[in-house]
């Protein structure tokens, strides 16, 4: 079959099963993003040369006692929300810095592991629950605004882009396609605003930026630990686009900090 075709089909099931399992039923969301999570894991051991048991295990264990069994306990969603915060930061002077990668050994590796795949899977499950009810719509929400990103940014860099936005990881990102991946995301936001009452127009547009940003960087974060791998994708489970990592690196990067920007919406609302 030729590529683009397979391509096109594994997307296109991908997105049938993530709108299905959100918007059916609380159960069915949870469980898909339980599989995302323990596939998530398995790929960034092998990215890393990580033994699988142990990460599994936490992962599973993470899954049941925070995505299972869902509570709004403010403590327990501040202590996860600022370990996911403390390891994006570092992933952040990590990716800017010059200097070999500083998480060498097993202990600092299995942190970056939970601070960067299990909790960010975590805090995705505890996202439509802050408000109480099940709300699928702020999971669509943030997926259609991703995918929005992804595209305009594509077309916009694919039609004027010449400044390199991070050559030494991904030499394919432009400046003017992240401008213009912004612009219409945001664009598109302020429209999601008219449908989708929970967030006002300028709350989405304040979702839409933080993920645009933080997305960016954690899609450069996740080519840099592919290049230090050696590796062109995390897995193989979707043909054609690689595996859960690469489908969802900037969505778990961002997840804390919009995680952080919809708890303060909240709070002052």
């Amino acid at each position: 079959m030729n590529e683009s075709i397979t391509r096109a089909l594994s997307g296109i099931v991908y997105i049938i099963l993530l709108l299905a399992a959100t918007l059916f039923h609380p159960i069915s969301f949870i469980a898909l993003f339980g599989v995302f999570l323990l596939i998530a894991t398995f790929e960034f051991c092998k990215l890393t040369n990580l033994d699988k048991i142990i990460p599994l295990i936490i992962g599973t264990a993470g899954f049941i006692l925070f995505g299972v069994y869902i509570n709004n306990d403010f403590y327990t969603n501040l202590l996860l929300n600022l370990a996911a915060l403390v390891i994006a930061i570092s992933l952040l002077v990590e990716l800017f810095s010059t200097k070999p990668a500083s998480f060498k050994d097993k202990t600092a590796k299995l942190a970056r592991l939970i601070g960067y795949v299990i909790i960010p899977f975590l805090l995705i499950i505890k996202l439509p629950f802050l408000r109480g009810d099940y709300n699928p719509y702020i999971i669509i929400g943030m997926f259609v605004l991703i995918w929005a990103n992804d595209t305009f940014a594509y077309i916009v860099g694919k039609t004027i882009g010449k400044r390199k936005l991070f050559e030494r990881i991904s030499p394919k990102k432009t400046v003017e396609g992240f401008i213009g991946g912004m612009l219409f995301t945001i664009a598109g936001a302020y429209i999601l605003g008219l449908y989708y009452t929970f967030l006002s127009p300028w709350e989405w547009m304040g979702f839409a930026a933080v993920l645009v940003i933080f997305g960016t960087l954690g899609d450069l974060v996740e080519s840099k630990l592919k290049r230090n791998a050696g590796v062109k994708d995390s897995g193989k489970i979707m043909p054609g686009h690689g595996g859960i990592l690469d489908r969802l690196d900037s969505i778990i990067f961002a997840i804390p900090f919009l995680f952080l920007y919809y708890q303060i919406l909240n709070y002052v609302s």
